[in-house]
């Protein structure tokens, strides 16, 4: 199975895999989103180190059930032939209602079908109050003229 944009990277395919990641993370959708992961993919997320679909699977269906009406913004840092860096940040809220607002890096590793063979995430977040939102596009896709990471000023 290949997932273009494939390496060599250029920044316009670097920039389109990132947009894709956001659009794909932002369906909170499991199953769709393990998809553009190698089957033996290596994850390190904050304390979770899954490796394989089923395991990074699992654990975006606990991830989506804590964190309710999520909305992401991933951004381009740098990129290599196959390896690319991003910076994001991300809005939820948990089922008392209470909104927080993660701020991250990742850092990917591509296998040549353009599967994502390694993902090293490091996050950190903190509450917010609703008037303190940015992210308020209808769930699903950021719409194309909403403002990315570095026009909000994160």
């Amino acid at each position: 199975m290949s997932r273009p944009p494939i390496p060599p990277f250029t920044e316009e395919t670097a920039i389109q895999k990132v947009r894709a990641a956001e659009d794909a993370w932002n369906t909170r959708d499991p199953a769709r989103v393990v998809l553009a992961y190698t089957s033996d993919s290596r994850w390190r997320n904050r304390t979770e180190f899954p490796v394989g679909r089923a395991e990074i699977e699992a654990f975006l269906v606990r991830k989506w059930s804590r964190e309710l009406d999520y909305r992401l913004i991933k951004e381009l840092w740098t990129f290599t032939s196959n390896r690319i860096a991003v910076r994001f940040s991300y809005e939820y809220h948990e089922d008392g209602g209470q909104w927080f607002r993660a701020y991250g890096n990742e850092n990917w590793l591509f296998d040549a079908d353009g599967l994502m063979a390694v993902r090293y995430a490091s996050i950190n977040e903190h509450p917010i109050a609703d008037a303190e939102r940015r992210f308020r596009w209808a769930l699903g896709r950021r719409p194309d003229d909403h403002p990315g990471l570095t026009d909000l000023g994160f």
